[in-house]
């Protein structure tokens, strides 16, 4: 049985759940989910093998009008990662009309003779399934996708036939990781991102996405089952530090705790997690920041 593979990556405007997705196809938590715009930041690659097909998922930040050279990053990102792939998995949310962000893509898609399939996800938020129809005839008219598919990441509602439609776009050639490989995500940044994940859940709007995550210290100890794990949240001004530590440290303890639990449970040890809140005024304005924090691009200004 000759093994196949594929590249695809999953692109959409903010909030329309991508990461979602990605996270239930590879049951497992890769990416981190929040109800607010722009949690991703970085492309995250997600791994599934099953039988003799591989699909190796990119899962990129929401296509935004780009405010400061952390934006300009995460644009170049999505661009870089359609250029690069196979096919495209485009998600949109259920019940809502065409935006320009969708029209771009599917310019891009056109530009470059790329397969895709479009994913109408969260349709567990519609009253029935009538509704799609217009969604669906007009999405239709934007491309000629190879497949379109109501989904839910909340439900699971669609996701065995979305992956097969994705399985269908791929090619033999055999597998691109190891049949075990989940993520290509260091394990730090992963323990970064769980951490990130906390904030943009427990804190208002405008801080967490002021906050950025750096693991400084990982190290297992010897003879035992357990992780130390030290890291950095950054933040903008100091009244935002004062908000992440909250009245005698309850919001950071708060924050570690819940990231602790995570951890412990995607690592399957028992996590040491210490955190301290730094200030760095206007770090997503700083390159020299962005790349100490793993935004590693070489033209910020593209």
């Amino acid at each position: 049985m000759e093994k196949k593979s594929a590249f695809t990556a999953i692109v959409g405007r903010p909030n329309v759940g991508k990461s979602s997705l990605l996270n239930y196809m590879l049951k497992q938590k890769i990416a981190i989910v929040s109800s607010k715009p722009q949690t991703t930041r970085t492309r995250i690659m997600g791994v599934l093998t099953e039988k003799d097909t591989q699909l190796v998922f990119i899962d990129t930040p929401g296509l935004h009008k780009p405010k400061n050279s952390l934006d300009k990053y995460m644009l170049r990102s999505v661009n870089e990662s359609v250029a690069g792939v196979d096919a495209c998995l485009l998600v949109v949310e259920a019940g809502k009309k065409i935006t320009e962000g969708e029209r771009v893509f599917a310019e891009k898609f056109r530009a470059l003779d790329l397969p895709a399939v479009l994913a109408i996800n969260k349709i567990d938020t519609i009253k029935e399934k009538s509704e799609l129809a217009p969604q669906i005839a007009e999405m239709s008219e934007l491309y000629d996708f190879s497949a379109v598919v109501p989904c839910s990441a909340q439900t699971g509602e669609g996701v065995e036939e979305l992956k097969s439609e994705l399985r269908a776009l791929s090619s033999e050639g055999g597998f691109m990781f190891d049949e075990d490989t989940l993520t290509d995500q260091p394990e730090r940044v992963l323990a970064s991102e769980i951490i990130r994940e906390k904030l943009l859940r427990l804190l208002d709007k405008e801080i967490p996405h002021g906050a950025a995550v750096f693991t400084e210290r990982m190290k297992e100890r010897e003879n035992a089952e357990i992780i130390d794990i030290d890291a950095v949240i950054y933040c903008e001004r100091q009244s935002h530090k004062g908000i992440i530590i909250g009245k005698g440290g309850a919001m950071l303890k708060k924050i570690g705790t819940y990231a602790r639990q995570d951890m412990e449970k995607f690592f399957g040890c028992k996590v040491n997690l210490k955190l301290w809140v730094k200030v760095r005024e206007d770090w997503r304005n700083r390159e020299n920041i962005l790349r100490s924090l793993g935004y590693d691009n070489n033209d910020f200004d593209s």
